[in-house]
């Protein structure tokens, strides 16, 4: 895991005020150390600066943080990178590592991988990696920089124009350093947190002039051109495999994704849930670490005296903590559980906010940041369960008609629940239906169809392609910014293109056969769970249910309302939220996804007065 940020424009000279824009780099730099602090480098050219931060999980020089400058027929390249590349053998045979620049694949750092495809192949190398990556190439004889993400955005990269210079940074801050660059909302930003929020639109920074390369993109920046080129996309094609093929291959997919995954020279640890998909991640790990003579970590997450008050709903119907036990007592692994208190939850909201330059879920976050915290004490590197729910079909509204056909994203179907606490002149000012609706409209137009679907499989198509685009780019974005706020690098094997690829053509019938959810992913799990745990009913991410925690909130909320210097105030309406703050919260009736409901909506209010006051949020 690092931090790359810098600047271009190829009408400056920077070595002529060298010490300045040095002075810059550093800044930029000196932001983003929370996801490289083992080491740092900088590199000044005429037209380019470039700064990085790393967290160094291989030895032998890989992932290094003083960044690449090479030589080849007088023409000077540089490159940084936030990658982790997984079939690094691979690439140094298919981009002639060693004639390009005389090193072995064992030498070689992810860095040199990537300028050596680009010599060889020029900006379509992207295309051949198998890993995640955010990386800027400025190819000097060109005055051209290169700013590439992965296919799923597991990276992030943001960037933006300042006039003639072209500002990039993996997270928002670093950009936020630079003098006159002031964070800015406009009528789009303000839809973007309170109609789409926590979610993004593709592409869509939030703030005025900010953007997020987008997944599967590449930016090139020229002296005359800049545009977004994209290099990988999902195509439909018959699945021809019979069922037993199908679940065969899957299971080899998923096992060689995680095996690929577990390259990393610090000790390695997983996530564990006591669900089947962050169990079968961990139990290919333990049985590979096993070979070694090695016992695999867990970890596991709980709140407080959750065991009392935890109350089962539709959505999260059992606790996690017997699953979790059968599933170390199967492993045999070195288990560790995770205890995260109400004040600490709440105290996590605002760093949250300082991880995310932006309000983000809420408690979902903000105990997520709270366990990589304190994972990060003993390791660098975990394993997770992630994606697993969004390329098989495991939410509810894969299988219930309600969602199928609501035409509207289903994890946020009702937004009267998002104007609840509202003026009613800002929610007529921001055009909250139409906005979503026309985001809605534009996704929809962008998924890949082969023209042969049958109006059901056109529906399935459209909410699968919605899930990779949305909402399971909203839970990497909080898996990334809440293990990078801790020093901790977390692997998504899950995300891996090619199970991604393969399953969008599995017809539905397979992936849920006889109505189980995720039933091919159970069956390409037999043999390695416990049944209990393979067959477990779905239940999400855990939350608290301690009615003290949402008393913490009301107290804060009314607090911030006394306040008449909270920059929210414009936007809420004092009586409803009055109402609100003295009505029993319903816990089972989710506003966005399956865990945020009424504590979360509170919750996501403090974070966004928070991230206004602290980013100096001025509206535009």
């Amino acid at each position: 895991m690092s931090a790359i940020a810098g600047f271009f424009d190829p009408t400056k000279d920077y070595l002529a005020s060298e010490p300045l824009y040095r002075h810059r780099l550093k800044e930029m730099e000196g932001a983003l150390l929370h996801r490289g602090p083992n080491g740092c480098g900088e590199l000044l050219l005429p037209a380019c600066g470039l700064c990085r931060s790393a967290l160094s999980l291989l030895k032998n020089g890989r992932n290094r943080p003083i960044l690449l400058s090479e030589v080849r027929n007088g023409s000077h390249f540089a490159v940084l990178s936030d990658a982790d590349l997984y079939n690094r053998k691979e690439l140094a045979e298919r981009f002639s590592l060693k004639e390009h620049l005389g090193l072995s694949e064992a030498e070689a750092s992810d860095d040199d991988l990537i300028l050596a495809g680009y010599l060889s192949m020029g900006p379509d190398f992207v295309r051949e990696i198998n890993g995640v990556f955010a990386a800027a190439i400025y190819d000097e004889s060109k005055r051209t920089l290169f700013l590439f993400r992965d296919r799923f955005g597991v990276k992030p990269l943001f960037y933006a124009r300042q006039g003639d210079t072209l500002l990039f940074s993996s997270e928002m801050k670093g950009i936020f350093t630079w003098p006159d660059f002031e964070p800015r909302l406009s009528r789009r930003g303000l839809n973007e947190v309170f109609s789409l929020g926590p979610a993004r639109s593709s592409g869509c920074g939030v703030y005025e002039d900010v953007k997020e390369v987008r997944p599967s993109h590449f930016l090139l920046a020229a002296p005359d051109d800049m545009r977004e080129i994209r290099y990988w996309e999902l195509e439909c094609r018959e699945h021809t495999d019979d069922y037993k093929t199908t679940v065969s291959h899957v299971s080899e997919l998923i096992r060689d994704a995680v095996l690929r995954q577990m390259q990393a020279d610090v000790p390695l640890c997983s996530f564990l849930s006591g669900g089947v998909d962050s169990s079968l991640v961990t139990a290919i790990c333990a049985k590979e670490l096993k070979k070694q003579g090695e016992r695999l970590t867990t970890y596991s997450f709980d709140f407080q005296d959750n065991d009392k008050n935890f109350r089962a709903n539709a959505f999260q119907p059992s606790l996690d903590a017997p699953y979790v036990k059968q599933m170390v007592e199967y492993l045999g692994s070195d288990h560790h559980v995770l205890t995260c208190t109400t004040g600490e939850q709440a105290d996590a909201l605002f760093l949250s906010v300082r991880a995310h330059d932006l309000p983000c879920m809420a408690d979902v976050d903000s105990s997520l940041l709270c366990f990589c915290s304190k994972v990060s004490i003993r390791h660098r590197a975990a394993l997770t369960g992630e994606c697993a729910d969004e390329i098989f079909g495991g939410y509810p509204w894969f299988h219930k008609p309600q969602y199928l056909h609501a035409g509207t994203f289903p994890w946020t179907m009702d937004l009267e629940a998002r104007k609840v606490l509202l003026s009613d002149d800002f929610v007529k000012d921001l055009g909250m239906d139409d906005y979503v609706a026309a985001a809605y409209e534009a996704s929809i137009s962008e998924t890949p169809l082969s023209g042969e679907e049958s109006p059901l499989e056109r529906e399935r198509r459209v909410l699968a392609w919605l899930n990779l685009r949305w909402f399971m780019q909203t839970l990497l974005n909080r898996m990334d910014r809440d293990g990078a706020a801790s020093g901790l690098a977390a692997r998504v094997p899950y995300a891996d293109h090619r199970i991604v690829e393969y399953l969008w053509n599995i017809p539905w019938e397979m992936k849920a056969r006889g109505g189980v959810v995720k039933g091919l992913l159970r069956d390409a799990g037999a043999g390695l769970l416990p049944d209990e745990v393979l067959f477990r009913r779905k239940s999400p991410y855990p939350k608290t249910y301690d009615t003290g925690y949402e008393a913490l909130l009301v107290k804060r909320m009314r607090e911030m309302m006394e306040n008449p210097a909270s920059p929210i105030l414009p936007f809420l309406d004092r009586k409803k939220t009055e109402r609100f703050l003295a009505s029993p919260s319903d816990y089972g009736k989710p506003w966005y996804g399956q865990l945020m409901a009424a504590p979360q909506m509170l919750a996501y209010m403090l974070q966004v007065n928070e991230w206004m006051k602290l980013y100096r949020v001025k509206l535009v």
